[in-house]
């Protein structure tokens, strides 16, 4: 399912900015870009989109910079790693024999000794913003997929409902199949001049019940009806249920198969075409449900 959100949560003279998009994929993927100072939190955030999206391709983008209100230009000195430069340097250019002195401008220079006040320490500790501002995103995410959600439950409704119409349609002319084999068995004998069988001719009779238990299609018209039922099922829960829906897609494809290779009558086969037409309907939208 397609969406997109945006949070944004300001704390400790920082300001974090996470948007989240999805777009429709069978299964979960997601793509998580953070600064460089932050990578250590993927997990976290990995952990925390995994809790409320099952399915889709997601694209999470943190961003991080200096809130408004932070002090600009404010730098820090660490003193003591300065000390430390100082003494290794003096040591070194004891031992070299060198008549330079340790000078003010080569220990600043010196790797962590002069850094921004607005430098993070330790991101673990930013992990309480960046929760905030991806709760946020989120929830604007799961906002727009439900609205998209309620139109396809519109649409799936109604390919049901016409799956429905011709399983119906099916059910209700399935008697006359045998009934109308029967006859066309009887004006066959007729045609090539045999001595045409009473209606209650024993090798008719097997023959009859021959043709109907091949292309009996009872138990997959009852099956139909239970996918429909839980179908209808899964209209009430709130838990995930593209995957099963993806599954009934899949089993009710195969019942309407079947049918169409058991049943040897025109309006059942026209029937099995609108049948396959909606399922293939039905199963390109179901994946895009959550």
């Amino acid at each position: 399912m397609t969406g997109y959100g945006r949070g944004e949560c300001a704390q400790q003279g920082f300001k974090v900015t996470i948007e989240v998009s999805s777009v429709n994929r069978k299964q979960s993927e997601i793509t998580v870009n953070l600064p460089r100072e932050l990578e250590v939190l993927e997990a976290q955030v990995r952990d925390e989109v995994n809790k409320v999206v099952s399915r889709g391709r997601l694209t999470v983008r943190v961003s991080i910079h200096s809130a408004e209100k932070a002090a600009a230009g404010q730098v820090r000195v660490n003193v003591g790693l300065a000390k430390v430069y100082a003494k290794e340097f003096q040591k070194l250019a004891n031992e070299l024999k060198l008549a330079d002195t340790v000078s003010l401008d080569l220990l600043l220079r010196s790797p962590g000794v002069l850094h921004s006040a607005n430098e993070i320490d330790e991101a673990e500790d930013l992990w309480p913003v960046v929760a905030k501002a991806l709760k946020a995103a989120l929830g604007q995410l799961l906002k727009m997929r439900e609205r998209e959600g309620d139109h396809l439950e519109k649409d799936l409704i109604a390919r049901i409902q016409s799956i429905q119409k011709s399983s119906r349609k099916i059910l209700k002319h399935a008697p006359e199949v045998q009934k109308r084999y029967r006859e066309q068995l009887r004006q066959r004998i007729k045609n090539s001049g045999l001595d045409l069988p009473s209606i209650d001719d024993e090798r008719l009779i097997k023959e009859v019940v021959y043709f109907a238990d091949r292309s009996d299609i009872s138990e997959e018209l009852t099956r139909l009806q239970s996918h429909f039922q839980q179908f209808n099922d899964c209209l009430k829960t709130k838990e995930p249920v593209g995957r099963t829906l993806d599954f009934l897609a899949q089993e009710m494809n195969r019942e309407v198969n079947t049918i169409g290779s058991k049943a040897n009558d025109a309006l059942i086969s026209r029937e099995i075409v609108i049948l396959k037409a909606e399922l293939e309907r039905f199963r390109e939208q179901v994946q895009n449900v959550e």
